[in-house]
């Protein structure tokens, strides 16, 4: 537990460091917002492509491989971001670190989650998500300090080196003892038999939604034919054929959705089987569904925050990032780590007397955090910004803990690794990839500090998401114990 936290740290530090170099970068290189966001966003896409097979890969195999490849990985990496001299370069170098970082997260949650069972999970997540806290503080802190006394490539090699050795202990974990998977050639055999089955169904519920934009593309282009008409009707009629077709399939899936959630679900006889029935195990579980949107909205938020908090604090109130580590960063610290330490908790004890204790603990952090978040953001006085710190990261690490149990509670153990891997796909592609560079855009265009009161927004709205699983989680729960 305690190395997989460590691990955790750096995972986040070097994460995070970039977000402490924007300024430097963007001198040096001569980028625009836009493209220090897409720095920020590389690994989180890369990440989020990568998570799911390497979350199979550690459920069919080793958890504790996976974990020491990523480490090394993505360290290395890190520290080859110094030798960069064009901005493509440092792309593929942050993309790189993605890549490493990507089949750490679901492995060693799965791991945790062999080891912690029941109401003690949430606690052990949320002390393993302390590694995240204190990561994503000190990755922006060092790497400002180091920045500004060595200069900011001097800062990614300081920030890699480390990986090595934990990359060496984390190859001595000890996994407890599974049931040897069938060849994977077996599970594709058998999910190819299905397969045809389902995809019949697939063309029959898709079907006016294929003939809708056939319909769509023939009325358009003979419009585009005809002379004297309004500039553009062509493309708003082949957009409204499909938009009906859309909707139209929505209304017929819905019958299906629903009765498929009545249905209990047989647990597959091998990980890879469940894996490649993913898609279908969330459509029928409606709490991963609520989690997985909520999800993508709270990291939107969250990350949106970290990336350009450093630059916020620079332009706005004149503060240097490594001045900013100095009068911040303990406040930092110390919200974010009691907030993942109180959210386990609360979500655990909350848990020992009513089935939606950890689902509210995920939401409510958020849905509290929104306001403090904005006035964070629109504050002038200073003397005002270490409470209003403090109280955002304390709120919004709530749901570190939480969260990651309220999925590992409905879905079954076999495919922990692989259901954690396709979570980060979809919150990450959805939220905190686009948060970066749309904040940069905005920020191009209207200013940073106005484009940055989109985050606690969606924050808010993402909490609610989650609140909704209040419905469902209770159910879910005891489909996976029958």
């Amino acid at each position: 537990m305690g190395l997989l936290t460590l691990i955790n740290l750096l995972n986040y530090t070097d994460r995070n460091v970039v977000f402490a170099l924007f300024e430097p970068i963007k001198r040096e290189l001569v980028l625009s917002d836009q493209q220090l966001g897409w720095l920020g966003s590389a690994y989180v896409i890369v990440l989020s492509l990568a998570a799911l097979p390497l979350g199979v890969l550690g459920d069919l195999k080793s958890r504790r491989a996976v974990i020491a490849f990523g480490v090394g990985l993505w360290s290395a990496f890190t520290a080859l971001g110094a030798t960069v001299t064009r901005f493509w370069q440092l792309m593929f170098c942050r993309s790189m670190v993605g890549v490493g970082e990507a089949g750490y997260g679901p492995a060693a949650q799965a791991l945790i989650a062999e080891f912690f069972q029941g109401r003690r999970r949430a606690f052990a997540i949320g002390i393993y998500s302390v590694g995240m806290t204190f990561g994503g503080v000190l990755g922006i802190w060092l790497g400002g300090v180091l920045a500004q006394s060595y200069g900011w490539r001097t800062a990614f090699v300081a920030m890699g080196v480390p990986g090595v050795l934990l990359a060496l202990l984390a190859s001595r974990l000890r996994e407890p003892r599974r049931r040897p998977p069938p060849t994977i050639r077996t599970a594709i055999e058998s999910w190819l038999a299905r397969g045809r089955s389902h995809a019949r169904e697939a063309l029959r519920l898709g079907a006016p939604l294929i003939w809708l934009t056939l319909v769509g593309a023939a009325l358009s282009g003979v419009l585009e034919l005809v002379r004297g008409l309004p500039p553009g009707l062509d493309t708003a009629v082949f957009g409204a054929c499909v938009s009906l077709g859309v909707v139209w399939t929505v209304i017929r899936l819905v019958p299906v959705a629903v009765r498929r959630t009545t249905e209990a679900t047989e647990v597959a006889a091998t990980a890879f089987g469940d894996f490649l029935q993913a898609a279908e195990t969330v459509l029928r579980t409606p709490t991963l569904i609520w989690m997985f949107v909520g999800g993508a909205l709270v990291t939107f938020a969250v990350n949106g925050l970290i990336a350009w908090a450093p630059s916020f604090l620079e332009r706005t109130h004149g503060l240097p990032v490594a001045a900013v580590g100095r009068q911040f960063g303990l406040w930092g610290l110390a919200g974010g780590a009691l907030g993942a330490l109180f959210g386990g908790r609360m979500g655990d004890w909350l848990l020992a007397r009513w089935s939606g204790g950890r689902v509210v603990v995920s939401g409510a952090g958020f849905v509290l955090g929104g306001p403090v978040c904005a006035a964070l953001l629109l504050i002038d006085e200073l003397r005002l910004f270490v409470p209003l710190l403090f109280v955002t990261f304390f709120l919004y690490s709530w749901y570190n803990g939480p969260l990651s149990a309220v999925i590992l509670d409905v879905v079954p153990a076999a495919v922990r690794a692989s259901v954690l891997g396709g979570f980060v796909l979809f919150s990450h592609l959805a939220g905190d990839a686009i948060a970066p560079p749309l904040i940069g855009y905005l920020s191009d265009r209207f200013g940073l500090r106005p484009a940055m009161l989109l985050l606690p927004t969606a924050g808010a709205v993402g909490g609610l998401v989650i609140l909704i699983a209040l419905t469902t989680v209770g159910k879910d729960m005891q489909r996976v114990k029958a």
